[in-house]
């Protein structure tokens, strides 16, 4: 058995032995990865260049204001006053390729969405009697003008409705992402709607009626990308609503969290044992809670209802009303609990080895202050870095031109005009009478033909894939710097006398002047799988409808193989980090004494790593909890 254990030491290297002469990372070192260095200056060149190609040929309003058939911006410019965009027949906006190429069917702004069931032919039948109709009740396209000084008969409003120029009916919407959707609850399904006073049939500029589940059916795809749209807008207006709130409680925690840290090196074992307490006493006051909310919705109606049958909403106070809620609470509460139980039963040797660390951690992070408040550095380069990312690629999404093509908006016309239909036009010099009158030259989407245009999703994916290695990359940064800091400590013989002047600021230097190549190689590699990782999150969102069950689950198998791989390179990486701060060596050298160093040492790394994430974990829920008191 000893020579087993030997063999397996002697597969992943000899042991490091003692060396007095040592005294913390090398100075005397050389530049590494030269080449990997090269190619990650050459990128972020790139990198800026796409940023400023997106900056001269995009524009963010095309995305934050809707446009009309026309090409006019709702909500700006001469529009500021009509900013929801109305669609006269959203019957014809079924399925997905009406969000990607627009719905055929005429828009314009409006200044308030409809509020009722409302029907031409209401009007027309008040202008058969003599009577004045409702002019304000019309929905037009621009230079179409209706109203009592427009003199216009019976007939004229009938032809403009068949023409598509107005509006044949209006049902009560509300405006999601600047665009009015139908708010169809209190309808009943396939039922013909109704006006709200005299109970007239809706229907369309074709005479078919307009039902509940023909509107639902036009409106569920835009709806959809509408309503995600809508979740990601409440989020942003409460965060600048309570901005104060959020910085006050981030600013609470760093304080405890500085606090807590410092007090560690006398008191760790009373501190860590007092967390798991009182995360013990947390989750058991939760699971209490969680069973008498649960008792107390017991006769109340409707709590008995299924979250599924609830589905999505952004109001979460509609959860804490179902039974559903609790029990999935109360469940996962209990699982948590048995899991620390059981740690605490099998692993509490592990978790005093895990103090001494902690300890030692702490006393090291005393002598070197500043290493407390470094990480400020690499979130606020991470929070530029995403800034910059989220606002190329909103140029590069708001990047082309208006383009207009035919749409005959008359089903049943078969005539030459109808041949024409998906023509690219020009809206000032298209003549409309020299074709059909049902025949509009409309404006679809943004987009141009040029080789920039053609190929913007491709510089999106460059774009994310920046995004990833540099993020990567600051990361790798931040944990090189540390690394040299904390092993100059390690190594010092006397603390603190024997501790380097300045210990970090001279870790960054050595970072910056002799590594970026292998830090910039560490972090490509993370960025690839993440990309791959990207793409098999598409591809799963394309076949969600797919009938193939063996395709579903290769898939299902990637993604889990690919987040593993992930993980494990994350982990590997780090510990590459630190031995290129320690000994300066290239990436593949320090990752190779990496991983021998972790498989010559597999179950006390495994176990120590774990119980210390453990232990910080707990210590981050009681300041988290703590801060939300």
């Amino acid at each position: 058995m000893a020579k087993d254990n030997e063999g397996e030491e002697k597969k992943y290297g000899d042991p490091a032995k003692f060396d007095p002469e040592f005294k913390g990372p090398i100075e005397n070192r050389s530049c590494t990865d030269i080449i990997c260095c090269l190619l990650f200056i050459i990128f972020i060149a790139g990198f800026v260049a796409v940023g400023i190609l997106a900056w001269v040929h995009g524009d963010p309003k095309l995305l934050l204001y809707p446009t009309d058939s026309q090409g006019n911006l709702c909500g700006n410019g001469n529009y500021a006053t009509k900013p929801n965009l109305h669609f006269f027949n959203l019957l014809d906006c079924a399925g997905f390729a009406s969000v990607l190429d627009g719905c055929p069917t005429p828009q314009v702004c409006v200044a308030t969405c409809p509020t009722e069931y409302w029907a031409y032919a209401i009007e027309i039948a008040k202008m058969n009697l003599g009577q004045e109709p409702d002019w304000d009740k019309f929905v037009c396209i621009e230079g179409v003008t209706v109203g009592s000084g427009a003199g216009l008969t019976a007939a004229q409003i009938e032809q403009y409705v068949k023409d598509q120029k107005c509006a044949a009916y209006t049902v009560p919407s509300k405006a999601y992402g600047g665009r009015c959707i139908p708010s169809l609850v209190e309808t009943i399904a396939n039922t013909v709607l109704t006006t709200d006073v005299s109970n007239t049939p809706l229907v369309d500029s074709s005479g078919n009626n307009v039902t509940n589940d023909r509107i639902s059916a036009g409106t569920a795809a835009l709806a959809l990308v509408l309503s995600a749209q809508e979740v990601v807008q409440e989020i942003f207006t409460d965060m600048v609503s309570s901005w104060y709130l959020i910085l006050g409680g981030l600013g609470a925690a760093m304080v405890v969290s500085f606090i807590y840290i410092v007090i560690m090196r006398w008191i760790a074992g009373v501190m860590v044992w007092f967390t798991i307490f009182a995360v013990i006493v947390l989750n058991i006051f939760g699971i209490y809670y969680c069973y008498t909310q649960y008792v107390a919705l017991e006769n109340v109606s409707g709590a008995d209802s299924s979250i599924y049958d609830v589905g999505f909403t952004t109001n979460l106070s509609t959860y804490t009303k179902l039974q559903d809620t609790w029990l999935g609470i109360g469940i996962a509460l209990s699982v948590i609990l048995l899991i620390i139980l059981l740690i605490l039963i099998f692993l509490r040797n592990r978790i005093r080895i895990a103090i001494a660390l902690i300890k030692e951690s702490s006393r090291a992070v005393s002598n070197i202050m500043s290493t407390l408040f470094f990480p400020l550095i690499p979130w606020i380069l991470q929070i530029v870095l995403f800034a910059y990312w989220g606002a190329v690629a909103l140029f590069l999404a708001s990047s082309g031109q208006a383009q207009y093509e035919v749409q005959d908006y008359n089903s049943t016309n078969t005539s030459t005009a109808s041949n024409m239909t998906g023509q690219s036009c020009t809206p000032t010099s298209f003549d409309t009478s020299a074709v059909s009158s049902t025949v509009q030259c409309a404006f679809v989407k943004y987009g141009a033909t040029s080789l920039y245009y053609q190929n913007l999703f491709y510089l999106q994916i460059f774009n994310l894939f920046g995004l990833f290695w540099v993020m990567n990359f600051i990361v790798a940064l931040g944990q090189c710097t540390l690394a040299g800091a904390f092993a100059s400590y390690y190594w010092a013989f006397t603390k603190p006398k024997d501790i380097p002047t300045f210990p970090l600021t001279a870790s960054f230097g050595r970072s910056l002047r002799y590594h970026l190549g292998s830090l910039a190689f560490g972090s490509f590699i993370i960025a690839v799988v993440q990309i791959i990782r990207v793409m098999l999150e598409y591809v799963d969102h394309k076949l969600k409808d797919s009938e193939n069950r063996a395709a579903k689950f290769l898939l299902k198998c990637l993604k889990c193989c690919f987040w593993c791989l992930e993980k494990l390179l994350k982990f590997l990486n780090k510990n590459a980090y630190i031995m290129i701060a320690i000994y300066g060596k290239n990436f593949c050298v320090s990752a190779k004494k990496a991983f021998f160093l972790i498989m010559r040492n597999i179950l006390r790394v495994a176990a120590v790593t774990s119980v210390t994430n453990f232990l910080f974990l707990l210590s981050k829920l009681v300041v988290t909890g703590a801060i939300g008191q």
